[in-house]
């Protein structure tokens, strides 16, 4: 059974850069042997990502993440049970929060900066099918 997650999360370090370019290595090994897909998305420090793939290998990453050190304030936006991947063409696509066309966010925003935390779960998946059709996803595997 195919199950999409959708969670926000904050990076500890300031440095942000490092602990995206450590989770996007980590993340195309390991998602790549597990059968998991999806998408990060990062914004100073903000971090929103969707996983898809079987319900067990979801879970147990979600759970891993939600220990994981380089996190905190994790907080699960949307789960549901899927037919299909949405996001099936990326072991880890990204892209960069802060980079968004400001029409794009105040489309699902109340302010020109997306605060994943202060919007639905739904808002956020639509934001990210956004991306992907409008090509601002990078790192298609």
């Amino acid at each position: 059974m195919l199950v999409r997650l959708i969670y926000v999360s904050r990076a500890v370090d300031q440095n942000a850069k490092v602990a995206i370019e450590s989770i996007l290595e980590a993340s195309r090994s390991h998602n790549l042997n597990n059968g998991i897909t999806g998408i990060l998305c990062h914004g100073g420090d903000i971090f929103l990502q969707a996983i898809e793939g079987g319900r067990d290998a979801v879970n147990k990453l979600y759970n891993h993440i939600s220990q994981d050190a380089r996190h905190n304030d994790v907080v699960l936006l949307h789960y549901e049970e899927i037919r299909e991947r949405r996001f099936g063409g990326w072991t880890m696509g990204q892209a960069n929060l802060s980079k968004l066309n400001t029409s794009i966010v105040l489309k699902y925003s109340e302010r020109p900066e997306f605060d994943p935390y202060a919007v639905s779960g739904d808002v956020s998946l639509a934001l990210l099918e956004e991306l992907m059709a409008t090509a601002a996803i990078i790192g298609r595997a």
